[in-house]
């Protein structure tokens, strides 16, 4: 190796750096290759030629004629693939298809390739193949090229109302500073001949990249804050509670985009570009934001995830919700969270025909026979949940009147019945003498004479007056009727008179100024 320098070459179409010029490798016995160089850096897209001669011995002493033959070139080749002595020629390489040509004047060598790749980055031999018996050489250590992208770096950026103020740097993994470079705004120039920094104004929208200047066909791919993110769920059909959600999140941006991933109100829920919701619930449903971000602004995009679950437990209730009267109108109402909306039947326990179907069940007039559970089944196409409610009538104003009426009535028959049969009993068990009965019946019997045959007679009057009840009435009160009953009072009197009576029950008449003859029974009845 020999004449090391460096320098810088322009290829025909493309900006090229080679770096170590010049190489000879050459074998003792007149066979050898020199490239022009060993290291190239050049730009992608551009045209490259990588460039060489060779050398072998003009005539070659043959042992099997004894006689020199001249030696001829019968083949060359460039390939970067297979070994020195079984190499793929770049011409049937399916990667340089179109893309490569050979050069050959008189032992020189020239490999010329276009529209460059940064796949082609290899180190390039080349081989030649002469007449003579083992006449073929390969150049060793052969070409390196690296095929680079400028880029443009975001040293720094600052947002704020007029923009976000950036400084941006024209940058290669391989080129050295070059003395000029070209900056443009959505592929148009705004600065010529300018360091490889620059400080800008940047706005959504634009796309800034740089290019060395005199190849500007040859830009660096553009810088751009994140465009509007593209958001996906997996599964894509209906979730339902209980599964596994992925949300991924995408965006176009350069400097790459960051994700944040949240709902709304709430904490970052992911940094990535996905959130996965494991074993999803009703509550998770709702709108979830992705935003994508970069040194030079952000963007975000919204999903919304609707979870689908069976109805939950059925809440119930009745109206009104105070006693329940017989001969009122009842309202049973059942409702149940479910996605999708659930439908609701009725049913009586203990019975198996439906009652109604919807949220709502009324009994008009109800009766104490509508007593009982009832329950609500809430369903979709999820599941169903049942829940129970229990219902009790009371008798109501109408029949407890009726009871009042009928007490009333029933009371002072019975009292006046039993009180009869206690005087009778008590009037058995008293023997009567004949002269009482002499004296009672004188007493007791109207001014017109009786016959005799009479004095065991018992005579009974009943009297009806508005006076008030002598202090030996018995006197019985119906229960209070209902306040819209507003009839006139009326009080009826019974008197009972018996023809008997002691010696002693006339000594107390007589000091009372009472009637040995008459007892008295009062009823009085309120109306």
């Amino acid at each position: 190796m020999r004449g090391a320098a460096m320098r810088l070459n322009t290829a025909v179409r493309g900006f090229v750096v080679v770096v170590l010029s010049v190489s000879v490798v050459q074998s003792p016995d007149g066979w050898g290759v020199t490239y022009t160089s060993t290291q190239i850096c050049a730009v992608k897209g551009s045209t490259v030629e990588i460039k060489c001669s060779y050398t072998y011995p003009s005539w070659i002493y043959g042992q099997t004629y004894k006689t020199y033959q001249t030696t001829k070139v019968q083949m060359e080749l460039w390939f970067t693939k297979g070994t020195n002595h079984n190499p793929v020629d770049l011409k049937s390489d399916s990667d340089y298809t179109g893309r490569v040509e050979y050069r050959s004047n008189q032992k020189d060598c020239t490999l010329r390739i276009t529209e460059l790749r940064e796949s082609d980055s290899a180190v390039y031999k080349f081989r030649f193949i002469t007449n003579q018996q083992g006449g073929s050489y390969t150049g060793s250590p052969g070409v390196t090229l690296t095929v680079t992208d400028l880029q443009v770096q975001v040293i720094t950026s600052q947002h704020g109302q007029d923009g976000t103020q950036v400084q941006l740097k024209c940058h290669s993994s391989c080129l050295p500073d070059h003395p000029s470079y070209v900056w443009m705004k959505n592929g148009q120039v705004i600065l010529r001949e300018t360091s490889s920094t620059l400080r800008y104004s940047f706005f959504p929208e634009d796309n800034i990249s740089c290019a060395l200047k005199g190849h500007e066909e040859f830009p660096s791919p553009s810088v751009y804050d994140p465009k509007p993110p593209s958001v996906s769920v997996s599964p894509s059909g209906e979730i339902t509670e209980g599964s596994s959600v992925t949300l991924t999140c995408s965006s176009e941006a350069n400097p790459a985009a960051t994700y944040v991933w949240y709902k709304r109100n709430s904490q970052p829920l992911s940094k990535n570009s996905q959130l996965i919701l494991s074993s999803i619930q009703s509550s998770d449903s709702g709108e979830y934001y992705c935003s994508a971000v970069n040194k030079l602004g952000s963007k975000r995009k919204s999903i919304t995830i609707d979870v689908k679950y069976a109805p939950k437990l059925p809440s119930v209730s009745v109206s009104p919700s105070a006693e329940i009267v017989e001969g009122s109108s009842v309202t049973l109402t059942c409702s149940s969270d479910a996605n999708p909306a659930a439908s609701y039947t009725w049913y009586k326990e203990d019975e198996d025909s439906l009652k109604t179907s919807g949220h709502n069940f009324t009994i008009s007039n109800i009766r104490p026979e509508h007593s009982g559970s009832y329950y609500c089944v809430a369903h979709n196409n999820r599941g169903t949940h049942n829940s129970t409610l229990q219902l009790t009538v009371v008798a109501g104003a109408g029949t407890l009147e009726a009871a009042g009426v009928t007490a009333a009535v029933l009371l002072p028959v019975i009292f006046f019945s039993v009180f009869l049969w206690i005087q009778k009993k008590r009037m058995s068990k008293e023997p009567v003498k004949s002269e009482d009965r002499a004296n009672n019946r004188e007493q007791c019997l109207p001014d017109q004479r009786q016959p005799e045959e009479q004095d065991d007679l018992q005579y009974t009057s009943i009297h009806f007056s508005n006076n008030q009840a002598d202090p030996l009435y018995s006197n019985i009160r119906a229960a209070q009727p209902h306040r819209h009953m507003q009839e006139q009072e009326v009080t009826e009197y019974t008197a009972v008179r018996f023809n008997r009576g002691s010696a002693a029950k006339r000594d107390r008449s007589q000091e009372t100024g009472e009637s040995p003859c008459a007892l008295y029974s009062t009823v009085n009845k309120t109306r």
